[in-house]
């Protein structure tokens, strides 16, 4: 059986695919690993011993270190964020198909913030928020200081989105009677919604990881990133890379769930 024979670029992309996998998936083996250590381990290899001593400990209260609290809060704000993402990137994008006075400047000005440092965001909001003689808090100028990361994502991606989207199946719809709610509910919600979904996953996980916005806005409570890196400077022994394993575990837990939910919106538009 014939076969073609590889050219010399596949091979360079493959050892450069195959770098980049290392690269990313090396230091999650390690911690992974490392997490496992017995309860007199330590924090670098040989592991001496194995056990879940220090996934126990997690749930005891720490010398240094929330980690319930900011766990909840980075949820809770990545929740939020999440939602209004979705929101504000879906009417943007039913907006923008329809040209308006301002329409180029408005657009430059949500993505702006993309080429802006996060942390002179962050710094900005916080200096802000100090002149106005409000307290920063994870719920307030956190919230809004992701909000300037995630949404011009979401935006762009809607773009996208709307710009492949043939108005006419919405014209077919309003042909046989459907008015504006039911064209867009039952026409152009269904086809668009998984791409909603993926805005949705997107704008939670860059709220939930995200550091440098969060480390002038979140006032006294730490969210879950700067509570890790506070304690990468205090923290002795494997319970942060416990730490590291349960919140990488619960990312792709979040990935996993939003690919079954698009499969699924997918499997009952086509069975529609």
């Amino acid at each position: 059986m014939y076969r073609e024979k590889r050219s010399r670029e596949f091979y360079v992309l493959a050892a450069f695919f195959g770098l980049f996998v290392l690269f990313l998936y090396g230091p999650l083996s390690a911690i992974l690993i490392l997490s496992f250590q017995g309860p007199n381990g330590g924090l670098t290899f040989p592991l001496n011993g194995v056990s879940l001593h220090w996934f126990a400990n997690l749930l005891e209260q720490q010398a240094v270190g929330d980690f319930g609290g900011s766990f909840r809060r980075s949820f809770a704000l990545g929740l939020m964020v999440m939602v209004v993402t979705v929101l504000v990137s879906l009417l943007a994008g039913l907006a923008f198909r329809r040209r308006f006075v301002g329409a180029s400047a408005l657009f430059y000005l949500s993505v702006a913030s993309l080429v802006v440092p996060s942390i002179i965001i962050s710094l900005g909001i916080g200096v802000l928020f100090s002149q106005l003689g409000l307290q920063p808090a994870w719920y307030s100028s956190a919230f809004g200081a992701h909000l300037t990361w995630t949404l011009p994502f979401g935006v762009l991606i809607m773009f996208a989105v709307f710009n492949r989207f043939s108005p006419a199946y919405e014209e077919a719809a309003r042909d046989l009677g459907a008015s504006a709610c039911q064209t867009f509910r039952h026409v152009v919600l269904p086809m668009i919604a998984p791409s909603l979904v993926g805005i949705g996953l997107f704008g939670f996980s860059l709220s939930y990881d995200e550091f440098a916005r969060s480390l002038m806005t979140s006032g006294t409570y730490n969210t879950l990133p700067l509570e890790i890196y506070g304690m990468t400077t205090n923290v002795t022994t494997p319970v942060l890379y416990a730490l590291g394993t349960v919140t990488t575990l619960f990312s792709f837990l979040v990935i996993g769930g939003t690919l079954a939910l698009i499969s699924f919106i997918n499997r009952r538009r086509c069975d529609g």
